[in-house]
């Protein structure tokens, strides 16, 4: 490993048997699994390879970005470069100590206070008391956390639990940082505290692994990244040439039918096995802004019969991966107490708020309150440019996220008396 290589990844893969069980079991359960084994042999085990021969090289001081589809491998990764996991196949050299993010709180012990979590973190990043308490006050005040300092982090809140977490690993100067979606939770200005961060920790010759699907912020943050699909590595480079190829992976998802995409959870309960649009009662391949839009779902239960207590969600996303729109049935107050085994729901947008440009929907279904189906890039939106003002203009480009009817008014005022001068 040369001097100036961080992180490197060579060959990596990693293997898991779905259906395996590595917990605890009670005697009886051990003893009932092992007679049936005895009737009928051992069932074999369906294996997924959740990576697959994936190598690359990060260099000492480079925030690297990594993206990818939900179930591309991403967290996989990360968990394997920072030793959560072991690797099925391939190694891993790193060089530096590791501070690592993976998930809100990962490491947090909930009966213990956030004083005492900071040191107990800090003992497992191979830091002394000294070092922790150095940083201590510094990482209190990032996480905007003193007031509840000597409270069990057990009652934060997911957005305290995210702050103090984040904090901890960005201040205890580990050489390589790993951060995995630490943006998706958590208010605008905490996000930006967050790039911030990163960015001061690039710039003092750290290392940063950052995992997003936040696009524009691993444009503005990493200089190069690599693109994960399926578990294999598809891309890797400069970021704007990765996230492209991300881009165009996302439009060739979109373009698959829904019924049979392989790429979508839930329990089944029911699943999407359409989606159009329509404007005026016709179907439309590119919906104008300002008018009409309904998206209508297919669905189909999974074992013909009635669904009950059903919800559905519609959410829109720009290219680089911003949510602009999200519509969703109980919070609308629809309510669907029970549903036909089969049919569709449709989703109305009136004066459809969003400005001309490309993005792509999510759908998504609840059955009495557990994820039934869903399909991320479900469709390819195009959106043309339309009179939405009703003022015979258009909006002007890249000025708006969401289109926003609005009134302006004139109301003249009495002129104010000017305060006196000065010594008079």
């Amino acid at each position: 490993m040369s001097g100036e290589v961080a992180v490197r990844a060579t060959g990596l893969g990693k293997e898991y048997r779905l259906g395996e069980h590595t917990g605890y079991r009670l005697l009886s359960e051990a003893l009932t699994q092992r007679v049936r084994r005895l009737g009928r042999g051992r069932p074999p085990r369906e294996r997924l390879w959740a990576l697959r021969d994936v190598s690359f090289d990060v260099p000492r001081g480079e925030t690297f970005g990594v993206v990818g589809h939900n179930g591309a491998g991403k967290s996989t990764l990360l968990k394997v470069l920072a030793r959560v996991t072991a690797p099925t196949e391939g190694a891993v050299e790193l060089r530096g100590r590791v501070g690592a993010l993976l998930e809100v709180g990962t490491g947090f012990h909930p009966e213990l206070t956030g004083r005492e979590n900071v040191f107990l973190n800090g003992a497992i990043l191979g830091m002394t008391r000294t070092e922790v308490q150095r940083k201590f006050d510094e990482i209190v005040d990032f996480a905007e956390v003193r007031r509840f300092v000597d409270t069990p982090v057990k009652r934060y809140s997911s957005g305290m639990y995210l702050r103090l977490a984040f904090a901890i690993a960005a201040h205890l100067e580990p050489e390589i940082l790993i951060v995995d979606e630490v943006l998706a939770v958590g208010d605008l200005a905490f996000q930006e505290k967050c790039l911030g961060r990163m960015e001061q920790a690039a710039g003092e010759g750290r290392t940063v692994l950052f995992v997003s699907h936040n696009l524009a912020a691993v444009r503005k943050l990493c200089p190069r990244s690599m693109l994960l699909s399926h578990g294999r590595k598809f891309a890797e480079g400069p970021t704007d040439a990765v996230l492209d190829a991300y881009v165009r992976t996302v439009r060739a998802d979109a373009a698959t039918g829904l019924r049979d995409r392989p790429d979508r959870q839930g329990n089944g309960r029911f699943r999407f096995t359409s989606l159009r649009l329509e404007s005026a009662g016709r179907p439309v391949d590119v919906p104008v802004s300002g008018r009409d839009l309904d998206v209508v779902l297919g669905y189909e239960s999974r074992d013909g019969t009635r669904v009950r207590h059903a919800t559905f969600a519609v959410s829109a996303y720009t290219a680089l991966g911003a949510l602009v729109l999200h519509c969703q049935s109980d919070v609308a107050g629809a309510a669907f107490a029970e549903l036909p085994p089969a049919g569709e729901v449709r989703c109305r947008l009136p004066r459809l708020p969003l400005p001309a440009g490309r993005y792509t929907l999510n759908v998504f279904g609840t059955a009495a309150a557990d994820v039934a189906d869903w399909v991320q890039r479900a469709c390819e939106l195009t959106v043309a440019e339309g009179d939405f003002f009703g003022s015979g203009r258009v909006p002007p480009q890249g000025h708006q996220t969401v289109l926003v009817d609005q009134s302006w008014n004139l109301h003249e005022v009495d002129a104010l008396p000017r305060p006196a001068a000065a010594g008079s």
